[in-house]
């Protein structure tokens, strides 16, 4: 399958776009207006300490102090050894630890005191940050988490076992004295080197944490994750990128440079657009774009689905609207949720759309019709880099 990665870039804003056979399937922006956070370290204070919810405000430099559950703050050695299903490798292990087994938040925290912490979700709406004292900083074959002493996990796409021992021992046999590693999907096939390459280079970047943190008074920034550009070519080039093309000379030389450091063979990649029709225009992604801000999508059959976002979560409903259907009215309602579950699948993965979403499919008498359209979402989100957790269709098909 063909790859690429397409990167407008100008004084305003970066925009990046995976083409995968010629279409859109991923898109990213950042504006220098609302710059990305998510994966910052600060230096903050406890301002507050809430027991009735077991949560803590901390502030950390932004408008509104940031979020902090009692799980984000436990040991990490247990946390990470229930981390087992790894899809996406940056993943939110804290999520796993509950109320009831932790220690009550004010055990651990007191008003006053500061900690290191990390953005795990940035602020929306009236909200603040949600933080965790969990850190993990990701590279292009490993997941560095400092707080974890002496362990080691494998990603489960890689299923082959002498793939999975040969990983562990290229880790194991560089292990620093603190810290843990998660070995992500990117690193089967790939030589030592290379990966010991990433470890020095992710324990450097905690070394600078350190050394920044204790220079530093709170609240403050103490490491600011890569920019778009840069996060994106170190999350997906491993995953089958042909081509890098870029429309920015300045952000092509910032792209060698990086990789001159990280991914030297992967250079010739890279190329410096020079048409002088607009880049995306050249791509056909404007038209996509376009076509991605709309509410409503219609599918081939004359079926539509509405995508409609809100504060707390994202609604998507299932219309026949033109589709008639041939024979009865069951098979009708079918062949439409089928053909709207692999779409939307799709337009989770282009939207870059989390948080909880509900989907009201059209009604399904038969169970194991729902059976089927569960399946099909279910293979539809294989291809998102992000976790999915799903739930089975109920009898009034909201999933």
């Amino acid at each position: 399958m063909s790859k690429k990665l397409i990167i407008n870039a100008n004084p305003r804003e970066t925009r990046v776009a995976l083409l995968e056979e010629g279409g859109l399937v991923e898109f990213y922006i950042e504006r220098g207006s609302s710059t990305h956070i998510h994966g910052n370290v600060y230096k903050g204070r406890i301002v507050r300490v809430l027991p009735g919810m077991q949560a803590a405000f901390v502030e950390i430099g932004l408008d509104r102090t940031a979020f902090l559950y009692v799980a984000d703050v436990q040991d990490d050695t247990k946390i990470f050894e229930s981390l087992m299903d790894i899809n996406k490798e940056n993943s939110e292990p804290s999520d796993l630890c509950t109320i009831s087994s932790c220690a009550s938040i004010e055990e651990i925290l007191t008003e006053g005191q500061e900690i290191i912490v990390q953005i795990m979700k940035e602020p929306l709406g009236t909200k603040g940050a949600r933080v965790t004292s969990h850190l993990s900083l990701p590279g292009q074959y490993l997941v560095y988490m400092p707080h974890v002493d002496d362990h080691v996990r494998i990603s489960r796409k890689i299923e082959d076992e002498d793939e999975r021992e040969r990983l562990k021992n290229i880790v194991m046999e560089s292990m620093p004295e603190e810290g843990g590693f998660i070995i992500r999907t990117a690193s089967a096939g790939v030589e030592g080197d290379e990966i010991i390459s990433d470890m020095n280079y992710l324990l450097q970047t905690w070394q600078m944490i350190k050394e920044k943190s204790d220079q530093v008074r709170p609240p403050s920034l103490v490491h600011q994750d890569l920019d778009v550009t840069l996060r994106t070519i170190r999350d997906m080039l491993s995953a089958g990128i042909d081509e890098i093309i870029i429309d920015s000379q300045t952000e092509h030389k910032k792209i060698i440079s990086f990789m001159d450091n990280l991914l030297p063979r992967m250079k010739e990649k890279v190329i410096l657009y020079q048409g002088e029709e607009p880049i995306f225009d050249n791509f056909g992604i404007e038209i996509e774009i376009d076509e991605m801000l709309q509410e409503k999508v219609w599918l081939k059959s004359g079926s539509y689905i509405i995508i409609q976002n809100t504060e707390a979560l994202t609604a998507i409903d299932v219309n026949t609207g033109k589709f008639t259907g041939k024979k009865n009215l069951e098979e009708t309602i079918l062949k439409t949720n089928l053909e709207a579950a692999k779409e939307i699948a799709y337009q989770l993965r282009l939207r870059n759309m989390g948080g909880i979403i509900i989907i009201d499919f059209i009604d399904m008498v038969r169970p194991e019709n729902r059976d089927k359209v569960y399946a099909a979402m279910q293979e539809g989100l294989k291809k998102d880099r992000s976790i999915t957790r799903i739930s089975e269709i109920s009898e009034l098909g909201l999933l």
